[in-house]
């Protein structure tokens, strides 16, 4: 298979725009870890350690999602430089690794990304939880 100078700079659009997603749930998780640890400041409620248990993992793997969109996208240079001084085969290897790399970023972001409507549901399933009680029939 061939492939030219430009292949591995399709990547660079739409790695940015993953990173770019990335940040953007790493800021997110940060004011809510924000927000609950004063909530624990003023209530100490018992349900918020487990929470911020569960967002400590979660940054962790959007840290690891970045390093690994990072990487993807620096491997997608280094192909690029070896097409640009001819070496094919040699650029072709390291696109396939970026590709592996950017690829494994994407599989950890599902992951969180399941976490994270878990989460979700706990809360929603807390506030339906009152609801059920008070009904009467």
């Amino acid at each position: 298979m061939d492939i030219s100078l430009t292949t591995p700079a399709l990547l660079f659009p739409a790695v940015s725009l993953i990173l770019l997603a990335y940040t953007n749930r790493f800021l997110a998780l940060a004011a809510l870890t924000r927000s609950l640890h004063e909530r624990w400041g003023e209530t100490h409620d018992p349900k918020i350690p487990p929470q911020i248990e569960s967002l400590r993992y979660r940054v962790r793997l959007i840290r690891r999602m970045q390093t690994l969109g990072v990487s993807a996208i620096l491997l997608c240079v280094v192909a690029m430089f070896c097409l640009f001084v001819n070496w094919p085969r040699a650029g072709a290897w390291v696109f396939g690794a970026s590709l592996i790399t950017l690829s494994l970023s994407l599989t950890v972001s599902l992951h969180e990304i399941q976490l994270s409507g878990r989460a979700l549901d706990m809360q929603l399933a807390d506030m339906e939880a009152p609801d059920k009680s008070q009904r009467v029939e």
